[in-house]
């Protein structure tokens, strides 16, 4: 089949059977994608936790990424709002809605992408919907997870003097966005190649998240921009936010853009994609973050602290003048 041709003759049955159905296989739940839907026992003493998210062509991606690029993100970042709950994947939902100019080799490289994610978190497909379209391509999937009853990770629980911390490091996704674009055109190919890579295949920290359960005040994952994330949980907690900018963490192709234009720190505070997790955590237990870090396998840093009689964030140079910034974040609306 090439490229640029679509199978007509084959219906949306015989398109799921082919390329859908396999994804559950390994899913007990989803009894095979032969029914209406999915029966899922939850385990006993275990809360459900369940996110959606859509992308939409043109908007969450461009139309030439690769179409196993573009399934893979959309299942990572829904794990990524698991992990920020501190949940353990159980599996999920996938509806599909293709312009009906769409090659059928494209739905299998997207149908292949999830397959290897899948394998990778130990997650299956439960079921869903596929639907033929005008345009433009889209895409939503719904991720179930369970955590310990009672004890998934929120926003609201952050309180003056906790230290705030971030996993890996920030920036890359928004970085890596400029760089497929061809924004960044001073920085080395190799740096561009892993922003690229960092901004289409995020990693869900799901170990770190669930290492954090019943250790971290509130959590949350940075998909909107470290700024604005961290101000649901100052907005959510009643208390403010200071993050120090020399403290916060880079990859070195991000030093080296920064180098490069000063004025991309705003996008690396402000630009989201980066799907790591922000957290705080009290600050008389910052000893345990050494494990904390070796156990959820990435790196962990202290950025700032929670401040009482503040509302939102603020940014402070190293000399603790504050930062002015045009934007804080992404808006959906």
């Amino acid at each position: 089949m090439s490229d640029d041709t679509r199978d007509t003759e084959e219906g949306e049955f015989a398109l799921i059977e082919r390329v859908l159905k396999p994804l559950a296989a390994n899913t007990p739940a989803s009894l095979g994608l032969t029914d209406d839907a999915a029966v899922l026992s939850p385990t006993k003493g275990k809360d459900l936790v369940l996110t959606k998210d859509a992308m939409v062509a043109g908007v969450h991606f461009r139309e030439s990424d690769l179409p196993g690029d573009v399934a893979r993100k959309l299942l990572r970042v829904n794990l990524s709002d698991l992990a920020a709950m501190g949940a353990v994947p159980v599996g999920y939902l996938l509806a599909t809605f293709w312009p009906e100019d769409l090659p059928h080799i494209w739905i299998e490289r997207f149908a292949e992408g999830l397959s290897l994610d899948q394998d990778e978190f130990q997650v299956g497909l439960l079921g869903g919907d596929t639907v033929r379209t005008a345009g433009p391509l889209s895409l939503s999937l719904t991720a179930i997870g369970e955590v310990e009853e009672g004890k998934a990770l929120r926003r609201n629980g952050a309180a003056a003097g906790d230290l705030i911390v971030v996993s890996g490091t920030i920036g890359d996704g928004a970085l890596g966005l400029l760089a497929a674009g061809d924004r960044l055109p001073d920085l080395d190919t190799t740096h561009q190649e892993y922003l690229m890579d960092r901004y289409h295949l995020p990693d869900p920290r799901l170990a770190l998240g669930q290492a954090l359960v019943e250790r971290a005040t509130s959590c949350i994952d940075i998909s909107d921009g470290l700024i604005a994330d961290i101000g649901h949980i100052t907005k959510e907690s009643g208390v403010g936010a200071v993050i120090e900018w020399t403290k916060v963490p880079l990859s070195d192709a991000a030093e080296s853009a920064v180098q490069s234009d000063n004025s991309l720190i705003e996008k690396v505070l402000t630009g989201g994609d980066d799907y790591e997790l922000a957290f705080t955590f009290p600050v008389e237990r910052r000893n345990d973050l050494v494990k904390l870090a070796k156990k959820g396998g990435v790196p962990l840093t202290i950025i700032g602290e929670m401040v009482e009689g503040e509302k939102g964030v603020r940014v402070t140079e190293e000399d603790g003048t504050e930062m002015s910034l045009s934007a804080r974040g992404w808006q959906h609306f």
